[in-house]
């Protein structure tokens, strides 16, 4: 395993900054709209990252954490339509050309609210950290604009896409990375009419198991799994196990948290109730042989705010690395 990213690079700046803080693996998303996609946009894309020695590994596909309307494929996991059908299609022939780039796979979220979040706390310093508050969600927005989901509809959804999706990644060997719905609000409970199934880890075991194949797996986000546990400082490490044994992590969002399911904050790898060190050991006792990415650092104070959280954490990572390597 070793230190990947996909923070966003504006520049060439930014991909020259990647490189000297030894960071030469990462995953980003084209600047161009899904529709005008090619296997040139994206061999164009991995070029530019290949003039600093850093390999562009993986992308985004328009399936973001976003509402399924603010996504260009969002009707993909809205039910039956023939514009979901002209979406599916196009995606298999994003499979196709990200093969063509020679990228390894593609990032994804199954999700149609969303990331959701409640206020914003203060952390150490005055850092802002993102929240979750189930008990503090905005329970008198209307019913989903999309229509209610249950549980059976958001897994027949989920079935059709695997059932279209993985024969064509089989096909080209790209690696599909489903990322979890951020956050889990628990199994049989709703939100606007929608469930999350895949906000719990029950739920992508369910997803491995509905379609086993060795391209059908998670963008496995520390941060998010934790998020779904009771017993986080306890019960990740088994999750971990669990998917990756089967080798079935792609990717690792590195995220600590302070709290557990339906109450937590965000924080930095080295003060939430994550033993970091200790999860990164169990990576490399289940053979995990992908990036390890920083995600959602929080916010502080100061000119290139973002860049400099993201560097602190890009540091702790290579030490954590380097000091589980060395172990016998």
């Amino acid at each position: 395993m070793y230190i990947g990213t996909q923070f966003h690079c504006r520049h060439d700046t930014d991909i020259e900054v990647l490189a000297q803080l030894g960071v030469f693996n990462i995953d980003q998303t084209p600047a161009e709209p899904w529709s005008e996609w090619t296997t040139d946009t994206l061999k164009a894309l991995r070029g530019r990252f290949d003039k600093y020695g850093i390999n562009l590994e993986m992308i985004h596909i328009p399936l973001g954490s976003q509402s399924a309307f603010k996504n260009e494929a969002g009707a993909i996991f809205l039910g039956p339509s023939d514009e979901r059908d002209r979406q599916m299609d196009r995606m298999c022939e994003t499979v196709r050309m990200a093969s063509e780039a020679g990228l390894r796979g593609l990032n994804y979220n199954i999700t149609i609210l969303g990331h959701l979040r409640t206020e914003a706390s203060t952390g150490r310093g005055g850092a802002k950290l993102s929240t979750f508050d189930y008990d503090k969600l905005d329970q008198s927005l209307p019913e989903f604009e999309g229509g209610p989901a249950d549980e059976d509809e958001m897994w027949e959804r989920i079935d059709h896409w695997l059932k279209c999706i993985i024969p064509v990644a089989e096909e080209y060997k790209i690696q599909m990375a489903c990322h979890p719905s951020d956050p889990g609000i628990g199994n049989g409970v709703t939100y606007r009419g929608v469930a999350r199934p895949l906000g719990m880890a029950d739920g992508f075991k369910k997803l491995i198991d509905l379609y086993d194949s060795p391209y059908n797996g998670l963008n496995f986000c520390q941060g998010c799994m934790s998020e779904s546990l009771e017993n986080p400082a306890e019960d990740i490490f088994d999750v971990i196990r669990y998917f990756g044994e089967r080798k079935k992590i792609f990717n690792v969002h590195f995220r600590n948290i302070k709290g557990r399911l339906k109450k937590f904050v965000e924080v930095f790898p080295d003060e939430g109730d994550i033993n970091m060190i200790k999860a990164l050991r169990t990576y490399k006792e289940v053979g995990y042989e992908y990036m390890i990415m920083p995600d959602h650092v929080p916010g502080i104070s100061g000119v290139e705010a973002g860049q400099v959280g993201f560097a602190y954490v890009y540091g702790y990572i290579h030490a954590a690395v380097q000091a589980i390597s060395e172990e016998v």
